[in-house]
């Protein structure tokens, strides 16, 4: 059974996989850091947030000092989706976000009818639990 943790990562729980969300590319093992199997760029934090003030005028312009911030995006090595993006101080490793306990996994998605897409925002309401 594939399980969506989010609308772009899914979990094969029988092979223990994270899988990409959009087209079912393998990303690694379900026990490990998702991020490991993904393609990351790392983006000029002026690329993403414009300085509001010109910066040839002013110290400050409101957009992100790339020596305190460094802005990096994870994508799926097959299809290019974007998976995550975070914000990381320079030098910092990729933070391990997402780290579940499989086999409570297992067992709560054991008597539930599989998903066929993610699922999210105030309509959501968890799939029976048969005992």
């Amino acid at each position: 059974m594939k399980v969506f943790i989010t609308s772009m990562l899914t979990i094969d729980l029988e092979k223990e996989r994270w899988e990409c969300g959009a087209c079912g590319h393998d990303i690694g093992n379900a026990r490990d850091n998702y991020k490991k199997g993904l393609l990351v760029r790392e983006r000029d934090p002026s690329e993403v947030h414009a300085p509001i003030l010109d910066a040839e005028k002013y110290d400050i312009t409101f957009a992100p000092d790339a020596d305190w911030c460094r802005i990096l995006e994870y994508c799926c090595p097959n299809c290019g989706h974007l998976a995550e993006v975070e914000y990381l101080p320079p030098g910092h490793p990729p933070a391990h976000d997402i780290d579940f306990d499989i086999d409570a996994l297992k067992a709560q998605w054991a008597g539930r009818e599989p998903l066929e897409k993610a699922v999210l925002g105030p309509e959501f309401v968890a799939p029976p639990h048969s005992h």
